[in-house]
């Protein structure tokens, strides 16, 4: 690639002339400019790129700019958006353009780029849930034309070259792109005489068009092609023509700014009717077959993607699937507590898979574990406990033949970076008997040094650590397979990106510097919980992961995309602002956003307050301690306060805090010194601790930050009118105004780097509060929302209206951290019949039961939103029958999000294998994809599949599913189904 940038000395030729254009609207104080590999365009340095002139045309505001360059110039480019500094603000999304000087271009003439901005939703087709799963097909088509050669010249001196570019991400086998308009060139409207289009790999469509200049009729001072602008056609080998939705396209050229003889058009996408799809949502552990142990497992899933593909599903969604045995008991069935975020959990393993040549005695003992542990719901500690004595016992008999074989030498060289750290903290957690290594002595500060003697091949217990390696080995299998056998069948294995990791984890043993240990983190109060919830997580330390360019998401990101082509990132909120609390707090309600610009000690004074101390301290009066402890209240103050002024009390230093309130309360009940319920008298006594106006900044005494809902508190309501007026004026604009440019920023300094850091299709949970700045950048990003019915992210509404949803959304009836659309129905009577008159449309009392026929009305409103996503957890779905709601619609909840306690332990009631047999349900669910107009897997690839590709045998039951299948299709397309109908008046 040759540059000789900008001239000077040669007199006697003149440069090539480069115009790049691009239309984007801008904001007052923003330009565009464009940056790319070459000196000319500032070599990758913004402060040094070629700053773009705004123009109008029409209704378009057109950047533009140019430069000078030699024959044989080639370069990579981007535009971005800056401000006055040349400060960027933003940049656009998908991969770095490309454009070389076509060959035999004369010194002195003009080349056109006339590009388009690239949104984050472009480069969605390119991401490995399309490009690897559901358009596979039209990835593997021959190349005709490779990308940027130029086939035709501008004979003529009266002729400019247009070169047209066009991405089709979906295109069926024997199918051409042509470009067709009123010209003669193209067809005058008729496709099959219009330019027909070469492909020229990744989805790109191309063909060269010499037309004269004499077509452009110059308006003042710009032109267009007399034939109203171009349409891009879809002629498919069965004949029909399938035109582009939306404008007509349009070439312009510039009079003003001389002769072009080359105009590159980079078109963007086809524009045809907006893909979308359906999902089913489970977590791993809920999952039940005859096969499994306990629990749900990874071979499992080849089961669920048949039956996902037979019922119309494009994708299955799971929970957190990383390895969680923190405390070694129940408490570890929290998938968002992550002992390591790279190991697999050992809980979904199947051990029969573990061993070609497993003796009869084992072959028993897990027949008879299978009986024992095949219960209603998971006995996580029971179930854990019996596959890691199993898979002990199968190691002892294989692990030479195991830990020598080449696969294993290949998983081991390529996984050690996070592999080893993992088992040797798993030795140590068990040797010590706790997670918390700051108990483990010399241990407790690792070194590479240290690690390196704990994993020899010389220690004493190198066959524990073997162990580690080993198990870890067979869940990479077994995923791996799982993983290969959807993306074959056309299925998006969706997974889930925790946004905290456990305090007492490998990753804050090994990285301590990149967590702010002192910190936990939560969410404010919302529609999950009025005190907020507390996680416990330590708070990143992001200024300290930016130093090597947020390299341990880089390698989370590249380990989760081996097994998934797509994921939810948790709680997106956190990427823009965290809610920081304090590691001794218990509750989530007295805490800050971070980063956040804090209230200064110098503002408040200025507006006139003044006792920071009274503000900042819980305002505690005798008459609050006589109403929320009646007659016992002498008792509370004399164990956990001091009277500092008359009728006025603080509380003690060794019960200043939640964590020391639970722990004094715990020993006052002991020795029975409190008649009330423990749980009755905490709740009082955290109510006084949080009776704060403002909070002071632990680390910086003049810093401060409202209370969430200090309005609430009896400490604001006594103070005096001006008081009130400022703090309610200053916490508005601390919650609503003043951090919204700060989050946007912090967004787009690490968000880009999760989604450049693999292939995978990123969908974001954006429940909560929700600030101001989040949903633009979601859509500059290309991030998918999500949407769920009763949490509707607009003011004022009680339930969200489906059809309305933006395109660039997952939707959803329900989710894991509510309840099923049955139990929901249940809960509330008034807020039933509010649901059945305004969403439903009816005056009838509603059922007091979720039946067949609300559930379908429901999943129906769900399935034909404009959402690119329809994804429902399996409980809803079972819903659609009667027979499947025999259970307690309760107990098919699987999160408590105001218990930080819960036990996640829901299992499904019905067999993976049972719903293969169910014809009716998968055709009643086919139907309602199809006739939403939603995508949907052909069913009778698997045949196909099983035969060419070889994939491993599956049990008889599974064998059959692709007949069970066609059975399915010819009974909808018959019309012999039975759909519930929902009558209303």
């Amino acid at each position: 690639m040759v540059n000789l940038g900008l001239f000077a000395g040669n007199k006697s030729t003149k440069p090539v002339k480069v115009t790049f254009r691009v239309p984007y609207y801008t904001q007052w104080g923003q330009s565009l400019l464009v940056c790319g590999s070459e000196p000319v365009l500032g070599s990758w340095n913004v402060k040094k790129g070629v700053l773009l002139s705004p123009f109008h045309q029409g209704d378009e505001l057109i950047w533009r700019g140019s430069v000078g360059v030699r024959s044989g110039f080639g370069c990579e480019y981007t535009y971005y958006v800056v401000d006055d500094d040349r400060n960027i603000l933003r940049w656009e999304a998908g991969k770095k353009r490309k454009f070389s000087l076509p060959p035999g271009i004369q010194d002195g003439e003009s080349v056109e780029l006339h590009d388009l901005w690239q949104n984050g939703s472009d480069s969605l087709p390119f991401r490995s849930a399309f490009k690897d799963v559901i358009f596979r097909r039209s990835w593997n088509l021959n190349i005709d034309r490779p990308l940027g050669v130029i086939e035709a010249k501008p004979e003529l001196e009266d002729a400019v070259l247009v070169h047209f570019k066009i991405c089709c991400p979906h295109i069926e086998e024997g199918t051409s792109v042509y470009v067709t308009g009123s010209g003669t060139k193209l067809g005058q409207w008729k496709v099959h005489e219009g330019l027909k289009l070469s492909y020229a790999g990744e989805s790109i469509w191309q063909a060269d068009c010499a037309i004269l200049k004499t077509d452009f009729p110059i308006r003042y001072p710009f032109a267009t092609l007399p034939f109203n602008n171009l349409i891009f056609d879809k002629y498919d080998k069965a004949g029909t023509v399938l035109l582009e939705t939306g404008p007509n396209r349009e070439i312009s050229i510039d009079s003003s700014a001389g002769q072009s003889k080359y105009i590159f058009l980079s078109d963007g996408m086809l524009r045809e009717m907006p893909w979308r799809g359906a999902g089913v949502a489970i977590p791993m552990f809920s999952i039940r077959s005859e096969a499994d142990v306990g629990v749900g497992e990874f071979l499992d899933l080849k089961l669920l993607v048949d039956w996902a593909v037979e019922a119309g599903f494009h994708l299955v969604q799971l929970l957190p699937i990383n390895d969680t045995s923190v405390h070694g008991m129940w408490w570890d069935s929290y998938p968002y507590s992550s002992l390591s975020v790279f190991a697999l959990h050992p809980l979904y393993l199947r051990v029969q898979a573990l061993s070609k040549n497993m003796p009869e005695e084992i072959k028993q003992e897990i027949v008879k574990a299978s009986e024992l542990l095949n219960q209603e719901a998971v006995d996580y500690e029971a179930t854990l406990a019996t596959k890691i004595a199993i898979a002990k016992k199968i190691f002892a008999l294989e692990k030479d033949i195991i830990l020598e074989s080449s696969s294993f030498q290949k998983f081991l060289s390529e996984n050690e970076e996070w592999l080893k750290p993992y088992a040797a903290f798993c030795f140590l957690r068990d040797f010590f008997e706790t997670s918390d290594h700051s108990q483990w002595g010399r241990f407790s500060q690792f070194t590479k040094d240290k690690l390196g003697k704990l994993v020899s091949k010389d220690s004493v217990h190198y066959d524990i650590i073997c162990f580690h390696y080993y198990i870890q080995f067979h869940l990479h299998l077994q995923l791996s397979e799982a993983a290969e056998y959807a993306r074959k069948r056309g299925v998006v294995l969706k997974g889930d990106l925790p946004i905290g990791v456990d305090r007492n984890s490998v990753d804050t043993w090994v990285y301590p510097n990149l967590f702010r240990m002192n910190t936990s983190t939560g969410a404010p109060p919302d529609y999950f919980d009025k005190n907020g919830q507390n996680w416990g997580f330590p708070t990143y330390n992001w200024e300290e992961m930016s130093k090597d360019n947020y390299g341990w998401w880089r390698s989370r990101l590249t380990q989760m995309a081996k097994y998934f082509t797509a994921y939810r990132i948790d709680h997106i909120l956190g990427f823009f602002r965290i809610w920081e609390l304090p590691e001794h707090a218990m509750t989530g309600l007295v805490g800050k956003f971070r980063p956040s610009i804090p209230l200064s000690q110098e503002e408040l004074e200025r507006e006139g307050i003044w006792d920071f101390d009274r503000l900042s301290r819980p305002y505690i009066k005798q008459e609050f301690l006589q109403d929320k402890f009646g007659d016992s209240w002498t008792l509370i103050a004399s164990n956990f306060l001091n009277e500092h002024q008359k009728q006025c009390y603080e509380f003690k230093e060794d019960c200043n805090t939640e964590k020391r309130i639970a722990l004094k309360l715990k020993t006052c009940m002991e020795k029975s010194l409190l008649l009330e319920s423990e749980e009755k008298i905490r709740s009082h006594l955290f109510d006084l601790l949080r009776n704060i106006v403002l909070i002071r900044d632990p680390e910086d005494t003049r810093k401060f930050y409202p209370r969430f809902n200090l309005e609430e508190t009896s400490s604001f309501e006594d103070l005096d009118d001006h008081s009130k007026y400022v703090l309610k004026r200053l916490y508005h604009d601390y919650y609503f105004h003043r951090q919204e440019n700060l989050w946007r920023q912090n967004a787009l300094k690490t968000l880009p780097v999760l989604l450049n850091s693999s292939n995978m299709l990123a969908c974001g949970e954006d429940l909560g509060l929700i600030p101001s700045c989040v949903h633009p950048v979601m859509q500059e990003l290309g991030l998918i929302g999500l949407r769920i019915q009763r949490m509707p992210s607009e003011p004022g509404v009680e339930f969200g209206i489906p059809s309305q949803y933006s395109y660039m959304t997952v939707c959803a009836p329900s989710c894991h951290d509510c309840s099923t659309m049955r139990a929901w129905w249940e809960e509330d009577e008034e807020r039933r019949h509010r649901f059945f008159k305004n969403v439903v449309e009816s005056d009838e009392i509603p059922p007091g039961k979720c039946t067949p026929e609300i559930t379908y009305f429901i999943v129906k409103q769900h399935m034909d939103a404009p959402s690119m996503w329809a994804i429902f957890p399996l409980q809803d779905l079972l819903a659609l029958k009667e027979e499947y709601t025999t259970r307690p619609a309760a107990e098919e909840t699987i999160n408590d999000p105001t218990n930080p306690k819960h036990y996640w332990r829901y299992r499904v009631h019905v067999t993976v294998e049972r719903l293969h047999e169910d014809n009716n349900l998968k055709t009643m669910i086919r139907d309602l994809v199809c006739g939403s107009g939603r995508s949907h897997p052909p069913v009778e690839e698997a045949e196909t599949l099983l035969d060419q590709e070889k994939i491993p045998v599956v049990p008889e039951k599974q064998q059959g599913c692709s007949n069970l299948g066609k059975e399915a299709l010819s009974t909808r397309t018959n019309g012999a189904s039975k759909m519930p109908t929902l009558t209303v008046s």
